[in-house]
Parts: C-alpha cells; sequence; structure tokens
C-alpha cells in the first residue's frame, strides 16, 4: 500500500474515545484528534485567531479564541454555529491533511467525534465506533467537573445516536471495561495486519 492505512474512530460523548485511542497509540498508531486540532488552532497565534477575529472581534481573548464567548454568542444567536464552523473546519481539515501527509507510521488513527456527520467517514479504510450502555455512558460523563444533566442531554441531542453511529461502523468496539476495550483494540488491529499482509 503505497500510504499508510486510515482508521477513522468515533463515539458519542462519554463512550471511551480518546481512552481507546491512547490503547491504539500503544500499538504503535499514528493518532490524530480532531478536539486537539481545535485546542490547537484556537490557541494563541493559532490558524484561527485571524479569521475569528474577523468574524468576532469580541471571541479572542488575549491573542487566542475564548471558547467561552464562542459559547455565548452561540446560546444567543442561532446562525452562530454555522458561521463558525465554515471557519474551523477548512482549517481542521488542513491539519488533517497535514498529519496525513507527514505521518511516518503504516497505520494512522483519526479521533473524530463528528465522524460520520461531516462524511470524514469517506476517507477511511476502516471506521470503528466506541460504545458503552447509555447508563455506564452517562454515570462517565455526569462525573466530569461541571457537567449537569442538562447540560449533557444538550450535547447528546447535537450528536448522532449511538445507535446510529454503530450501525454505520465497520467494527465497534465495548468500551464498558478497559480490558474490553484493549481486546477490541487487539481485534481492530489483527484485522488492519491482515489486510495489509
Amino acid at each position: 500500500m503505497s500510504r499508510p492505512f486510515r482508521i477513522g474512530l468515533t463515539g458519542s460523548i462519554g463512550m471511551g474515545k480518546s481512552t481507546t485511542a491512547g490503547m491504539f497509540a500503544e500499538e504503535g498508531v499514528a493518532v490524530w484528534d480532531a478536539d486537539a486540532a481545535v485546542h490547537r488552532l484556537y490557541g494563541r497565534d493559532g490558524a484561527a485567531v485571524v479569521p475569528m477575529k474577523e468574524l468576532r472581534p469580541d471571541a479572542i481573548v488575549d491573542g487566542a479564541v475564548s471558547r467561552e464567548r464562542l459559547k455565548l454568542w452561540i446560546a444567543g444567536d442561532d446562525a452562530a454555529l454555522g458561521r463558525i464552523e465554515a471557519v474551523v473546519h477548512p482549517l481542521v481539515a488542513e491539519d488533517r491533511n497535514r498529519f496525513a501527509r507527514e505521518a511516518t507510521a503504516p497505520v494512522l488513527l483519526f479521533d473524530i467525534p463528528l465522524l460520520f456527520e461531516n462524511g470524514s467517514d469517506r476517507w477511511m479504510d476502516l471506521t470503528v465506533c466506541v460504545s458503552t450502555s447509555v447508563r455506564e455512558q452517562r454515570r462517565r460523563v455526569l462525573e466530569r467537573e461541571g457537567m449537569t444533566a442538562a447540560a449533557f442531554e444538550r450535547i447528546l441531542s447535537k450528536q448522532m445516536p449511538d445507535a446510529e453511529k454503530r450501525a454505520r461502523a465497520d467494527r465497534i468496539i465495548d468500551t464498558t471495561t478497559l480490558d474490553s476495550a484493549r481486546a477490541g483494540v487487539r481485534e481492530v488491529m489483527k484485522d488492519v495486519e491482515t489486510r495489509l499482509a
């Protein structure tokens, strides 16, 4: 294969995506994280700062994009999210493409919460969804500092339902325990190695 094998990893909030991505990294897979890319873009001197300043000057605080100010804007203006995404999505895609070009590992993993929603799955050789029970998901999320049941429900309402993500994914990893997640990662890696052989 002339280019690295691409795995798209997704899952709803609290499903164990970051932990599972870390397990893939332990297997020698190079990992790109969409959320981390947004943090870089929003950070001081990040690529999103200048275009965001043109879009919404008061969203910039100390040379960085303020997520809190963006949240306030989104809460008060139905068109805000679309306008923010129009600026940020192309920059995130550029960051992802640069990673794909420069990575030297034979297998790359793209940790993308909105993998199916934004069509990134078409770019992958294999799609993987992490999942656990609704009860376990809720327990994990509500343990997070500052998280409320209402905020959790609001986030869920904006995400593709877990059942739909699982139906669309090539593979599902059960993250109920660390052992089940690790076993799932090893199964996927075995599959990938077979395909690459």
